[in-house]
């Protein structure tokens, strides 16, 4: 029996990178998405593929579902309880940026209210659901099934002012408390909790601006002087997901090209 994970945001970008690692690993996936139903089958045919040349036989179930929603939430968990009957890992990746760049001063309350739904609030109770189905299974959990796991997916902007998008960053900065909360809140269960936070990640969101952060990189921005992509987190997605900081909860794993480092 495979394992299974909850993929959100999982048509494009960093989630699909993630779904396509996973499916490398032999887990069955959900594949949530919001609106581009084109895209997130193309992410489901590439993930059994590349499941098949590694000798797995795996299912990539696409799921829409808006996570900003009360209803999307329950769909989403509904559609996963019906298909593989359990879950053993959640990856919390969906997220919005601003539909206009517009200066603090000028940021508007839809906006605000947008963002945080989908980066912040969505996040938090699909957790919640999440965490109380995974909690119910552990009783009944294979003896050979791997111990279930939260994975948020964050952003440098959880601590970096970035004045003409200053929603997103309130969003990601609330975003990244969940992993702490949730970290303590399930230990005893044997849930751990983690924090992925990348950096500049090479993906349709960050086209707009590919040729400011092209001269930024270049100028020394980040000591790893080239863009992310959405492969490097997914690739710290796998560590987690196969096993590797069993003795870690709570934790948070930069992939930003040494971003955060301070330097003099």
């Amino acid at each position: 029996m495979n394992p299974v994970a909850i993929i959100t945001g999982a048509s494009r970008g960093i989630g699909r990178g993630i779904a396509l690692e996973l499916a490398r690993l032999g887990y069955d996936l959900v594949i949530n998405y919001a609106s581009n139903t084109t895209a997130a089958r193309q992410t489901s045919m590439a993930c059994t593929a590349l499941a098949m040349t590694n000798d797995q036989n795996i299912r990539a179930e696409i799921c829409p579902a808006d996570i900003g929603t009360t209803d999307g939430r329950a769909r989403l968990i509904d559609f996963a309880r019906s298909r593989f009957e359990r879950v053993d890992l959640l990856v919390n990746n969906a997220g919005l940026a601003p539909e206009t760049r517009a200066d603090l001063l000028e940021t508007t309350e839809a906006s605000y209210d947008r963002l945080m739904s989908v980066n912040a609030k969505g996040p938090f109770f699909l957790t919640q659901l999440a965490a109380r189905w995974m909690i119910e299974l552990a009783g009944a959990r294979p003896m050979n099934a791997p111990k279930a796991k939260i994975i948020t997916v964050s952003s440098i902007s959880a601590y970096t002012a970035s004045m003409n998008r200053a929603e997103y960053c309130v969003s990601k900065a609330a975003l990244s408390m969940l992993t702490p909360l949730f970290a303590a809140r399930l230990a005893e269960h044997g849930i751990n909790v983690y924090e992925i936070r990348p950096g500049l990640i090479a993906t349709d969101m960050t086209a707009p601006v590919k040729e400011i952060y092209d001269q930024l990189i270049a100028g020394g921005l980040t000591p790893i002087q080239r863009w992310g992509k959405p492969g490097d987190v997914a690739k710290a997605v796998a560590a987690i997901a196969q096993g590797a900081f069993p003795f870690s909860t709570g934790e948070v794993i930069n992939v930003d090209g040494g971003f955060h480092l301070r330097r003099l």
